[in-house]
């Protein structure tokens, strides 16, 4: 991501040092700071082919340049899908992230410097809120210099990133581009992008032209708003409705009734727990005279088992036998 070089002086509107090199967005940054770690996985390859593909299908560009393209891999996917594309980022390391086929088609600079070359269309992606706010302007004027298309998205929300050092609403940027002859393209939808991505064109006629499409677009979104709020009305006459015939009052009694069913059926349960509960004491009362009856079993069984029962035995059964000869 694009940072101005050499600058030691401290961002006025941010309040904080502002990164003095590329260094900033080296190894630690693409793995931690950019939630997935930005490399060329399957996630990020996916994503930016998706992206490739709306961009060739609705800008059909035959050169492009990626302004900030990180480790390429918008640039890698436009060449896979025949766009002579080329990239620029301020970080040596992301550069260096590249397969060859890619990094010979970018190189390491600043937005803030000239551009070599012109193209069908530069994209720039989540790039200049990472710049101090005064090379803002001159960033956008390098961009515009080389196209007559610029697909531009800068967040306007994540003010957490430490690196973020000119977050701005889009008018900001539209009014930057306007300072260069650049227009936002009313009718064009780049949400594919981000929600506040925008393509700008250099206006190609005059004010007349300009203000049609903007007429257009506005006239669009007054028409959609309409409808909703037609739609609106119209849910909450049937809601007053419902109310009328009674239908909330419906709604409660069946509502109070499933509660009384619910209570019923909790204080089934409790009963079957009280009751699981009395069996289980009973069951461990059982198994309490089972257990003292099977010692006094073994006692006895040891006991006859014995070596001095049997030699008592054995000499009581002379007697015995007198006894029983007598009786």
């Amino acid at each position: 991501m694009p940072e101005s070089p050499d600058k030691t002086e401290r961002d006025s509107a941010a309040g904080v040092a502002t990164p003095v090199d590329g260094e900033t967005f080296g190894e630690y940054y693409y793995r931690h700071d950019c939630g997935i770690p930005y490399e060329r996985s399957k996630h990020w390859l996916t994503f930016f082919g998706r992206i490739a593909d709306r961009i060739v299908s609705d800008l059909k560009p035959s050169t492009s340049l990626d302004a900030g393209c990180a480790i390429g891999l918008l640039v890698e996917q436009l060449r896979e899908r025949g766009v002579d594309a080329k990239g620029v980022d301020i970080s040596d390391y992301a550069i260096q992230q590249m397969p060859d086929g890619v990094q010979e088609h970018c190189w390491v600079a600043s937005l803030t410097e000239p551009i070599p070359g012109r193209y069908d269309l530069v994209t720039c992606i989540e790039v200049v809120e990472h710049m101090p706010a005064a090379d803002a302007p001159a960033a956008i004027r390098q961009l515009c210099a080389v196209s007559d298309r610029v697909l531009l998205s800068s967040s306007p929300l994540d003010y957490s990133e430490p690196t973020h050092l000119n977050v701005q609403p889009p008018e900001y940027w539209s009014a930057l581009m306007a300072d260069n002859g650049f227009v936002r393209h009313f009718e064009y939808d780049a949400s594919y992008l981000t929600p506040w991505a925008t393509l700008y064109l250099r206006q190609p006629g005059g004010v007349g032209d300009m203000i049609r499409a903007y007429d257009r677009s506005w006239c669009r979104l007054r028409d959609e708003v309409q409808e909703t709020r037609l739609k609106v009305l119209d849910l909450q006459d049937k809601l007053g409705l419902s109310e009328a015939q009674g239908t909330e009052v419906t709604f409660h009694q069946e509502y109070a009734e499933l509660k009384q069913e619910v209570l019923r059926l909790r204080d089934e349960l409790i009963g079957k727990d009280a009751e699981l509960g009395g069996a289980k004491g009973r069951l461990a009362e059982l198994d309490s005279i089972f257990q003292t009856y099977e010692g006094m079993r073994q006692r006895l069984e040891a006991m006859l088992n014995s070596r001095s029962w049997r030699l008592t035995q054995a000499a009581g059964a002379p007697l015995r036998k007198l006894r029983e000869r007598k009786s």
